[in-house]
C-alpha cells in the first residue's frame, strides 16, 4: 500500500501538543483534511490556527474535544466526525499518559488509569470507528505505541504494560482487517523531546513534573512526525523512530534477549540516581 494523504480525512486524538500536534502540522502541510482531539479544545483550537496556515488549500480543520475514557464522547465524536467530514480515512490513536514511579510505590488505582487512558481508550475508539471503514470499504488505523511496548524499562512498569497490550492489540487486529482494505500501522517511538515525562504521572497518581534527560535528549517531535508520516505513505506496518540507543534495544531484544536484560538492569541505579528515585 502506497499512498498520499492530499484531501484525506485524517483524525489525530493527543493532538494538543507532543507527537500528536507535531503530526498535525505535517499533514496539514501534505494537504490532509483534520480533525483534532484532546481533552483541551482551547489548546487544540491554537494548533488549528497553526494547521490552517499551514494548509495550501482552505481543505479543512476541525476540532472535537475528547476525553477518550469517557464512552459517551466517544460515540458523540464519532458522529460528529462523520458528520462534518462524511468519512475517515485514517484514525491516528495518540491520547496517552507515561509513568515515573517503581513498582512498589505505584498504587492500583494508577495502573487502571493508565490502562484506561492507554489501552482500553485506543481500543474503544478503534472500535467504534471500524465499522464506518468497513461500510466506506477502506481506511488506515493507527497507533502511538512506544519503544516501551517492547522493552522493560525501570520506573515504567505500568507504562510498558500498556504499550505492551497495545502492541498486541494492534497487531492482532492487523490480521483481522487486513482482508476488509483497512491498514493498521504501530508506531514505536523511542525518545522525543515532548513533555511525555513532566506530565507522566507518579505513583500516587499525580503529575510526575519532571523531564528525563533521555526525553531532553531526543530527536525533536518535528523530524520523528515527518518520519511516520513518510513510512505511513509507504504503507508500513510498523514504524520505529528514534535517534538514541533504545533503538538498538529493539533488535537487541530480538536477537540477544538475555544480554538486554543485564544492560536494562544496569541502568536501574543509573536512572534512579539520575531521576531522583534514589
Amino acid at each position: 500500500m502506497s499512498t498520499t494523504f492530499n484531501n484525506k480525512v485524517v483524525w489525530i486524538t493527543g493532538a494538543s501538543s507532543g507527537i500528536g500536534e507535531a503530526l498535525a502540522l505535517e499533514f496539514a502541510r501534505r494537504g490532509a483534511i483534520l480533525v483534532l482531539s484532546a481533552r483541551r479544545k482551547d489548546v487544540l483550537n491554537a494548533v488549528k490556527v497553526e494547521c490552517e496556515n499551514l494548509q495550501k488549500t482552505k481543505v479543512g480543520c476541525h476540532v472535537v474535544a475528547l476525553d477518550v475514557t469517557d464512552s459517551k464522547q466517544i460515540d458523540s465524536a464519532v458522529r460528529q466526525v462523520v458528520e462534518t467530514c462524511g468519512r475517515i480515512d485514517l484514525l491516528i490513536n495518540n491520547a496517552g499518559i507515561s509513568q515515573r514511579s517503581s513498582c512498589l510505590t505505584t498504587e492500583m488505582s494508577t495502573y487502571r488509569a493508565l490502562f484506561e487512558v492507554d489501552v482500553f481508550g485506543q481500543i474503544e475508539l478503534t472500535k467504534a470507528v471500524l465499522p464506518l471503514m468497513l461500510e466506506q470499504g477502506h481506511g488506515h488505523v493507527a497507533v502511538t505505541a512506544s519503544v516501551a511496548g517492547k522493552i522493560g524499562a525501570p520506573f515504567r512498569t505500568g507504562y510498558c504494560a500498556a504499550k505492551h497490550a497495545v502492541m498486541g492489540f494492534f497487531d492482532s487486529l492487523r490480521s483481522e482487517v487486513s482482508q476488509h482494505n483497512i491498514h493498521v500501522t504501530t508506531i514505536v517511538p523511542g525518545y522525543i523531546r515532548t513533555n511525555i515525562s513532566a506530565n507522566a504521572v507518579a505513583g500516587d497518581g499525580s503529575r510526575f513534573g519532571k523531564t528525563d534527560s533521555n526525553i531532553r535528549d531526543g530527536m525533536s517531535a518535528e523530524e520523528c512526525a515527518s518520519i511516520i508520516v513518510n513510512g505511513m505513505q509507504k504503507g508500513k506496518s510498523e514504524i520505529s523512530v528514534g535517534k538514541g540507543l533504545e533503538m538498538h534495544a529493539l533488535w537487541i531484544k530480538r536477537f540477544f534477549p538475555g544480554l538486554l536484560f543485564k544492560l536494562v538492569n544496569k541502568q536501574y541505579h543509573k536512572a534512579a540516581q539520575r531521576d531522583g528515585f534514589e
